[in-house]
């Protein structure tokens, strides 16, 4: 069943019309409507390409969270093989809104982390709908530590809301196991490519995000809180979540802009929920273009160049 977002009612009254009548068709063989439920597939089509052709940023926030988009599981199924998964932090327990392991991408040896929400009610629950909890970011931390001691580069696919904010959560130490996983993305001396595959909130998003390259889905955003939050403390209003989502610059377009994203993937149109299969190719490709830039530095190299990358972040954005 097609999950259509508030937008996209004129869409689906379209589509649902086309349907129906071929759910017509197949009981009643005798009927010929496929002359008008083309015309109302071209008429779907047009109105699909009106409404994504300049979508503002509060649409672009729906979009990056729509249930049936790519997750992370889909992505590490689909463009890496061997795929061997490490669970635990050694110390308190595993986070399964934490995936990470071992595997190859293009027959070559990786360390992959994200972030994974699920795909239905069941799976949610159990992934914490993608927010981590301290033992999450340290179970990514000795993924890292692994990749650094055996040269291998790492991919992180990032993919939540924000770090979980329970209270066993901050008893724990969550803000420290952030801190700690942002860390390590700075220290390591082996390439670290991060692609935005959803969303990427607040510091939650940062713990994986602080590479050398950071590619954005086109409708994908990252910001340093959910445009609700941000009109929760500024306006006392959540409603106003629209004026926030323009004002938070969270979109791939405006964090090129800014200096924050490197590069931004298309998606097909309609998001990159309506075609799985293209989304996660062009994932693939970025992060074969990227792994490919960063294969001759060295391990001092890219530490620097990280750096300087995070020092100057910004700068462009506030010239302009």
């Amino acid at each position: 069943m097609t999950h259509y977002l508030d937008f996209e009612r004129p869409l689906a009254e379209i589509e649902g019309k086309a349907e129906e009548l071929r759910a017509m068709a197949r009981t009643n063989e005798e009927m010929d409507i496929e002359q008008e439920a083309a015309a109302l597939d071209r008429k779907a089509s047009d109105i699909l390409k009106d409404l994504y052709k300049a979508l503002t940023p509060w649409r672009k926030c729906q979009v990056a969270r729509h249930p049936d988009r790519p997750h992370c599981k889909d992505y590490i199924e689909a463009l890496f093989t061997e795929y061997t998964p490490l669970a635990g932090d050694r110390s308190f327990g595993d986070d399964h809104a934490v995936m990470g392991g071992l595997a190859r991408f293009n027959d070559r040896p990786v360390v992959v982390i994200g972030h994974e929400k699920g795909n239905d009610t069941q799976s949610r629950i159990a992934r914490n709908f993608g927010m981590a909890r301290p033992e999450g970011y340290r179970k990514a931390i000795r993924l890292m530590d692994m990749a650094d001691r055996f040269g291998l580069p790492v991919v992180s696919l990032v993919d939540t809301p924000g770090a979980y904010p329970g209270k066993g959560a901050e008893e724990r130490g969550q803000s420290e196991a952030i801190a700690r996983s942002t860390e390590k993305c700075l220290q390591i001396s082996v390439p670290l490519v991060s692609v935005i595959i959803g969303e990427g909130g607040s510091g939650g998003a940062v713990a994986f995000a602080t590479g050398d390259r950071l590619a954005m889905l086109e409708h994908s955003v990252y910001s340093v809180i959910s445009p609700e939050g941000c009109a929760s403390i500024l306006w006392k209003d959540a409603e106003k979540m629209r004026e926030a989502a323009e004002a938070l610059r969270l979109t791939a377009q405006d964090l090129i802009k800014l200096g924050v994203a490197d590069r931004v993937i298309p998606e097909p149109l309609g998001g990159a929920h309506r075609d799985s299969d293209a989304a996660i190719t062009s994932v693939g490709s970025m992060i074969e273009t990227l792994l490919t830039e960063l294969s001759g530095l060295s391990g001092e190299d890219l530490v620097a160049q990280r750096r300087r990358k995070f020092l100057t972040m910004g700068a462009r954005g506030l010239a302009a």
